[in-house]
């Protein structure tokens, strides 16, 4: 994964924005990709008071389609989120930060079926 930096007119931004938010959107997230830009921004979601943030699911396994969401696994500090309105603006980050949707859940929000697999597949970002 690299970085790009491009010039071009002010009146193309606009354009050249929303052109590479479609190609990220017509391609599977991959792994390495979410990695890479979940630890680029480790600065941003520091203030959340994040313990452990994992990523699990399809694009663990590299096996997402164009559809799938990006799942994530977040333990808190003790005594945060200060509310569910800190939940809810942390998975906005990451959906912006991603240019996907985010499935963001706790460990207590697991469900049962699921829990073992998450947790052994789980590969761990903060």
């Amino acid at each position: 994964m690299t970085e790009l930096t491009v010039t071009v007119p002010r009146d193309r931004a606009g354009a050249l924005k929303r052109y590479a938010a479609r190609l990220r959107k017509s391609n599977p997230a991959r792994r390495e990709e979410v990695l890479w830009h979940l630890k680029r921004h480790l600065h941003e979601l520091e203030r959340f008071g994040i313990a452990r943030l994992s990523l699990f699911g399809s694009v663990v396994r590299n096996a997402a389609r164009r559809e799938s969401d990006v799942d994530l696994l977040v333990e808190f500090q003790p005594g945060r989120p200060d509310g569910m309105l800190e939940f809810v603006e942390l998975k906005h980050l990451l959906e912006g930060i991603l240019q996907r949707p985010v499935d963001l859940v706790t460990p207590a929000n697991l469900k049962p079926r699921i829990r073992e697999r998450v947790l052994t597949e789980s590969v761990r970002v903060l």
